[in-house]
C-alpha cells in the first residue's frame, strides 16, 4: 500500500477541519499505528475498527488482516476513506460503514470475515465507558480488543483492588477480559493536540469468564456508588435480599465491614453466585 498522507494534509486537501462535537483527535504517529495494528492483529483474520477517521490505523490493519471493516459517523470523512482506500474496497478487503458505531451490530459485521476477530480503535473520550461496555458484551464472540483510551482510563483498567483508581469500570472490564497496556501515546502525537496523554490497552477474553448476572452488576454498582460506605451499608440499600447477601458473603469469606474497593472481581462473583443458591 502507498504511504498514507498525513491527517493535516488530507484535511487541507478536502477543506475539512477536526470536529469538536465528535471529539476528533487524529493520530499522527505512524509507529504507534503500526504497533496498535500488531497488537490487534497478531495473525490474519478480521478487524472491526471503530472511528477510523482518516485511516491512519486502517492502513496498517489492512497490511495484517484478511478483512477490515470500519464504522465512521462523520459523513465528511467517508468519501475521503473511499478515495484513499479505493483499491482495497474494490478488492473486497475493506468495508466502510457510515453510521454511529454505538448503534451498529458489531457481531454481524465481524461475522463477515474469518477468525481471529478483533475490535480496534481510538475511542472518543466522552464515550469510552459506553464503548468498553459494548466490548464486554461482545467478549465471547471476539479474540481481542485493542483500544486507544485516555491514560487515566488505562490506569483504572489496570489498577489493583484497594487503590484509588480501582472502580466499577475496572471490575466490569476485568470480569470479561485480561488487560495489558501495549503502549503510551503522548498528546503531541495527535492533531489537534488533546490536553492529556493516551494509552493503548489490549483486552483478551478471559477464560473462564466471570458471568455478569443482574445480581453481580447490582453488587458492583452499589459497592462503588459511595466508596466510603462499608459493603454492609452499600449492599443493604440494593433491591437484593440482604439476609441472603449476608449468608452468601459469609460463605465466600467476605467481611461486610470491608469497603467495595478492596474486592477483586472474583470476590464479587462468589457473592453473586452464592445468591443464586441460597
Amino acid at each position: 500500500m502507498e504511504k498514507l498522507p498525513s491527517a493535516i494534509a488530507l484535511l487541507r486537501e478536502h477543506g475539512l477541519s477536526p470536529k469538536k462535537a465528535f471529539g476528533q483527535n487524529f493520530l499522527m504517529d505512524a509507529s504507534a499505528c503500526r504497533r496498535i495494528a500488531e497488537a490487534a492483529c497478531p495473525a490474519r483474520g478480521t478487524v472491526l475498527e471503530i472511528g477510523p477517521g482518516l485511516g491512519a490505523l486502517t492502513a496498517p490493519l489492512l497490511e495484517r488482516a484478511d478483512t477490515v471493516l470500519v464504522i465512521e459517523r462523520d459523513r465528511d470523512l467517508v468519501p475521503v476513506l473511499a478515495r484513499v482506500f479505493a483499491r482495497e474496497i474494490e478488492a473486497g478487503r475493506l468495508t466502510v460503514v457510515e453510521g454511529d458505531a454505538m448503534g451498529a451490530d458489531w457481531a454481524s459485521l465481524l461475522a463477515r470475515g474469518p477468525r481471529p476477530r478483533a475490535l480496534a480503535g481510538n475511542l472518543p473520550y466522552l464515550l469510552t465507558g459506553a464503548f468498553l461496555e459494548r466490548a464486554v458484551e461482545l467478549a465471547p464472540a471476539i479474540d481481542r480488543a485493542v483500544f486507544m483510551v485516555q491514560l487515566e482510563v488505562a490506569e483504572r483498567l489496570l489498577s489493583r483492588p484497594g487503590t484509588k483508581e480501582y472502580g466499577a469500570l475496572t471490575v466490569f472490564v476485568r470480569a470479561a477480559f485480561d488487560v495489558e497496556r501495549a503502549l503510551v501515546v503522548k498528546r503531541g502525537s495527535f492533531h489537534p493536540r488533546p490536553e492529556v496523554d493516551s494509552a493503548v490497552v489490549a483486552l483478551t477474553p478471559r477464560v473462564p469468564r466471570i458471568e455478569e448476572t443482574p445480581a453481580f452488576r447490582q453488587l458492583v454498582k452499589a459497592a462503588f456508588g459511595q466508596r466510603r460506605k462499608t459493603l454492609r451499608n452499600a449492599w443493604r440499600a440494593t433491591s437484593l435480599d440482604f439476609e441472603r447477601i449476608e449468608t452468601s458473603a459469609a460463605a465466600a469469606g467476605i467481611d461486610l465491614g470491608r469497603r467495595g474497593e478492596t474486592l477483586a472481581p472474583e470476590d464479587f462473583e462468589r457473592v453473586a453466585a452464592g445468591l443464586a443458591h441460597h
